[in-house]
């Protein structure tokens, strides 16, 4: 392809190529900018086969640009969703949800996250791993990333709550994958065809390197790097699901999702930590003893965050939909606690859940004396709506920094770290120390019972020595969180802006098993190249957006 007309008088299906499209698609909520040839938005599973086939045959005819790669709404912060080529967009019609149990949900992957959490609430359950942008993000982009959030810590990312997938592979056919057992797997090796190819190579890779793998399966509670082979089979169950989610569209095009869908305790309450500078060298021994009375959430926010939260206070009652007197009031022990003894470090926010009220209380109240004796301060919330604003100031964060602070852009480029909270006392006043060299504003909030971590930053791009600090950073942290054993995306994924450092993560034989299995599945590199496999930090900052 050598232009965008060129693009869409050739597609099998319409496409848009106007300018207004073009900059939409070229960007997400990353840093970079990717300009697509074209945009297309098809209606159909025919439609999107008949888009593979399309890109096959410009292969065939030795066109080694032309790609597709999927699209949901757009809230991906790695880039995940950028392409030079032909970008398809799955929301505006592949966006049917077809059935909802009290036990699952199927849906085509452009269905709105809130749209699918309206029609499971109707069954009182909900599918848990939904992120922070719940209100915007879209299914297949949850998939793609193995999205996680708030309550991942209970209830895991993505990953564990896909049951099946259909999928258009590279052969421009539609094939459904679910947990095998051995028997079945057998089965399906046996097939002379296409199916069965791909499951014989998947099978031989896990084989021949099951040593690697186990060695190089990230220690953390969630990841969301390279292709999740080490969980494709556990000696008893083959699952291919796993190697789709999680994978940003690399090896084929998802069509439809099958979840698992959980129901969630009615009854919360929270405990609230202050934490000073005093209290780091007890973090991990803090977190222990939180963790020990099983949170369901356990959210975390630095001084930054709350200082942005004071300093905007207004924008904070139009967030909770409260009052300014009345919000205020509920403020006043904050107020009182800033004046009196300063902004806390760091904040902790384990949320308890139940089925009954008076144990979930308890463990509440347990929590809360076990970090007093840790000579902790902290309190039990009072009310639901004493646990709004806390929430309210964890989850506003980015939208605030994005509002208020001018001439500069949320920079999500060392926004997902994770590493075991165990290490969180060697590893947090490193990762200061690292942040305290550069003269930005920035927050860190996340999910400290995982010890995962969202650090934005606000840099201001068309300054060239922007550039050199965004890779003097990345650098920098990246290099830390590996010594520290940890990953660098718990749940943002890759895309443009991991990739480049997949095999700095996990050595060059790990990362040759990455590329065999894209190999496996897309020989011809047409479903999102350049994401999981080959992508480089030059091409990352050649294209990071200089026009906000």
């Amino acid at each position: 392809m050598t232009n965008a007309s060129e693009t869409s008088s050739a597609l099998p299906i319409g496409a848009t190529t106007d300018e207004a499209t073009i900059q939409k698609y070229a960007n997400d909520a990353s840093i970079f900018e990717v300009r697509p040839s074209a945009v297309v938005f098809p209606k159909t599973i025919d439609e999107i086969r008949s888009l593979v086939r399309f890109v096959n045959e410009r292969r065939a005819e030795g066109d080694t640009k032309t790609s597709l790669t999927a699209r949901a709404a757009g809230t991906d912060m790695s880039g995940g969703p950028l392409s030079e080529s032909i970008v398809l967009d799955t929301t505006k019609h592949l966006n049917r949800i077809k059935s909802v149990t009290e036990t699952e949900g199927v849906a085509e992957p452009g269905v709105f996250y809130r749209d699918f959490e309206t029609e499971t609430l109707k069954k009182g359950v909900i599918m848990p791993s939904y992120p922070a942008s719940k209100r915007l993000c879209a299914l297949g982009g949850m998939v793609g990333n193995n999205a996680g959030g708030e309550k991942a810590l209970t209830y895991g990312s993505t990953v564990r709550h896909v049951k099946r997938l259909k999928v258009v592979l590279a052969d421009g056919n539609e094939y459904e994958f679910h947990p095998l057992t051995r028997p079945e797997l057998d089965q399906k090796m046996a097939q002379q065809d296409y199916e069965g190819a791909l499951y014989r190579a998947v099978w031989n890779l896990v084989q021949k390197n099951q040593d690697l793998i186990a060695a190089k399966k990230p220690r953390v509670s969630k990841n969301s790097t390279g292709y999740f082979i080490w969980d494709v089979w556990d000696g008893t169950t083959f699952d291919l699901t796993k190697l789709f989610v999680g994978s940003q569209g690399t090896l084929g095009l998802i069509t439809e999702i099958t979840f698992a869908l959980v129901r969630p305790n009615p009854h919360t309450s929270m405990v609230v930590a202050f934490l000073k500078e005093k209290d780091f060298p007890k973090l991990g021994e803090i977190v222990n003893a939180v963790l020990a009375h099983k949170p369901e959430t356990f959210e975390s926010y630095d001084d930054h965050t709350f200082g942005l939260a004071i300093h905007y206070f207004p924008d904070m009652v139009k967030t909770m939909k409260s009052g300014l007197v009345s919000l205020g009031l509920r403020f006043l022990p904050e107020f009182w606690m800033v004046l009196t003894g300063g902004v806390p470090k760091l904040i902790l926010m384990p949320e308890f859940t139940g089925t009954d009220q008076a144990e979930t209380d308890a463990r509440a109240l347990a929590a809360k004396t076990a970090l007093e004796h840790l000579g902790v301060q902290c309190r039990v919330t009072s009310s639901p709506q004493d646990t709004e604003k806390y929430w309210a100031v964890r989850r506003e964060s980015f939208s605030l920094l994005r509002k208020h602070i001018k001439k500069e852009r949320t920079a999500p480029f060392i926004d997902d770290i994770i590493v075991s909270p165990e290490k969180l006392p060697e590893f947090l006043p490193r990762l200061n120390e690292i942040m305290s060299h550069y003269k930005i504003i920035f927050t860190i909030a996340g999910h400290i019972g995982d010890g995962n971590f969202h650090i934005i930053p606000l840099m201001d791009f068309t300054k060239p020595e922007s550039k050199v600090m965004y890779k003097e950073l990345i650098e920098k942290v990246f290099d830390l969180v590996f010594e520290f054993g940890g990953s660098m995306s718990g749940e943002h994924n890759d895309g443009i802006v991991r990739t480049p450092f997949l095999e700095k993560m996990y050595g060059q034989e790990m990362c040759a098993v990455f590329a065999d299995i894209k190999r496996a599945f897309d020989p011809q590199n047409i479903f999102n190249p350049g994401k999981k496999v080959g992508d480089t930090l030059a091409y990352a900052m050649e294209h990071i957006d200089t026009v906000y």
